[in-house]
Parts: C-alpha cells; structure tokens; sequence
C-alpha cells in the first residue's frame, strides 16, 4: 500500500469519527433540550395551577422560570400573558403575547397570540395595529369567526376615528377661515367708519359754512322786514362813507389832541406855574412859621 492510498484512509477515517462526534453531540443536545422543554411544561403547569388558586405572585414566578428553562414553550408567555391581561396590566400582557407568537412553532398558538394582541391594541383604541394583529391572526387561522368579528370591529373603529380627524381638522379649518373672514370684515367695517367720519366731518363742515352765510343774511334780513327803520339805518351807514374825504382828514382820530387842545393845555400849565411862583414869593415875605409850645 502506497503512501497516498494510506493518506486517504487515514483521511475517511478522521471524517467517519468527527462525524460521529457531532451527531452524538447533537443527540446530546436534542436530549438537553428535551429535558429543559419538560421541565418548563411542568413548571407551566403549576403555575397554571396557582393561578386556579388565585395564587398570582406564586404563579407569576413559575410562569417565569418556565420561559427562561426553555425557549420553546410558548405557552408559558402565552398563559403569562393572560394572566397579565386579566389584570388589566396591558402593557405587560402584550409583550409576553409577542413573546409566544415569535417562539411558536404550531399555527394554534400563533393564531391565540396574535388575537390577544389584537385585543390588547383594541383595549389602547390603537385600532389600526389592531387590524393587523387580527389579519395576522386569521393567516394561522382563517375560521375563527371571533377573530374574523373582532377585525370588522376595529376596521369600523378605525374608519369612525378617521371621519373624527377629519371633521375636527375641517372645523378647525372653517374656524381659520371664519376668523380670518371676521378680522377683514372688521377691517372693513373700520375702514367704512373712518370713511363716515370724514364724509360727517366735511358734512359738518359744510353746514357750520352754510350757517355762517346764512346768520349773516340772518342779521340784515330783520332790519330789511321793518318799516322805515331799515331805510334809515342803510341811510346811516352809508352816511359815514358818503361824507367829504377832506373832512375826515380834519377831524381828529380817538386818543388824539387837536392843535386847539395841545394850545388849551400848554396855557393852563403856565397859569398853573405861575400861581406857584406867586405862592412861592409870599410865604419868603412872611418868614418862617414857627410852632407853638404846649404848656404842661
């Protein structure tokens, strides 16, 4: 036997052994996991076993240990899920509800999860994620008809919710609209007074001009009505007007002397100067005036 025929024994024999090795490492494995699945279903079920005692807090522990035993049983978080949705905690129940539609094998379980997360979605009026959770869980199974109702529900809590938005952004639309309408109809009605204002400032104007004229003809017209009386005063008037201009010239204006009065005056002032002076040289004759003593 020739080194290379020796080469390729040694070569299948290598592989015959390693394969070997890897099944019995995988039936090892499928052994393991086997064992861990049992050991989850069993914790599974005395858990659902306490909460048929109401025994929550006990039951919420063993739920738990059974998804972390095993990653295959999609039950535990599906039953877990429940648990959670019955107590109205919402929010809980439907991330183990999602847990159990990822790590689902079988289209029963798939079809649950789903459902309830629809449910879920509908509890939050999330009503268009609802509708998807509900078709994604009649494609697992297309015969429930409580699933096939809940998704007709939701498609008509979603269309009421749509109409809703619509209607309110078209009364806030018309809401825009009409104050915009209101402020240039004000805008317009505060142009139109000021219009009014002018157009009543220049009427006012107007008449306070007709009045003045018509006062002044007012004034004339009831000397014009009286008999004689309206004559001689028009006579009087025009009296000063006719008179002889050299005349005028002549006759002294108010606050101011004629030639004869400024004479009149300087005259007086003299005689009044004179009578001093004369006054004034007697008592020189006469001496001083001397008091009298009064005798004690």
């Amino acid at each position: 036997m020739n080194k290379t025929m020796r080469n390729l024994i040694v070569l299948v024999c290598c592989l015959i052994f390693t394969t070997a090795r890897a099944q019995k490492d995988v039936e090892t494995a499928e052994k393991i996991a086997e064992k861990a699945l049992k050991e989850s279903k069993n914790l599974t079920y005395e858990a659902n076993e306490d909460l048929m005692q109401n025994d929550f807090i006990h039951a919420e522990g063993e739920y738990r240990k059974a998804i972390s035993k095993s990653g295959a049983n999609a039950v535990a978080p599906y039953n877990l899920g429940r648990a959670y949705y019955n107590r109205e905690s919402y929010t809980e129940a439907f991330g183990r509800f999602k847990q159990a539609g990822e790590k689902a094998a079988e289209k029963p379980v798939k079809h649950k999860a789903f459902h309830n997360m629809g449910n879920v979605f509908m509890k939050n009026k999330e009503y268009a994620k609802a509708v998807e959770a509900y078709k994604q869980s009649l494609r697992n199974n297309p015969n429930d008809d409580e699933t096939r109702y809940n998704l007709a529900l939701a498609k008509e809590l979603l269309k009421n919710e749509q109409d809703q938005q619509q209607n309110d952004e078209n009364k806030d639309d018309k809401q825009d609209q009409d104050q915009k309408d209101n402020k240039e109809k004000n805008q317009d009605q505060n142009q139109e007074g000021d219009n009014e204002k002018d157009k009543e400032g220049d009427q006012d104007d107007k008449e306070n001009k007709d009045q003045g004229d018509q006062g002044g003809e007012g004034k004339e017209k009831p000397e014009e009505n009286k008999e004689g009386e309206g004559d001689e005063k028009k006579e009087q008037k025009k009296k000063p007007n006719e008179g002889n201009t050299e005349d005028q010239k002549k006759k002294p204006r108010p606050n101011q002397l004629s030639k004869q009065q400024i004479q009149n005056l300087l005259e007086a002032m003299q005689n009044e100067e004179k009578k001093v002076q004369e006054k004034m040289e007697a008592k020189k004759v006469k001496g001083a005036k001397i008091k009298n003593e009064k005798d004690w």
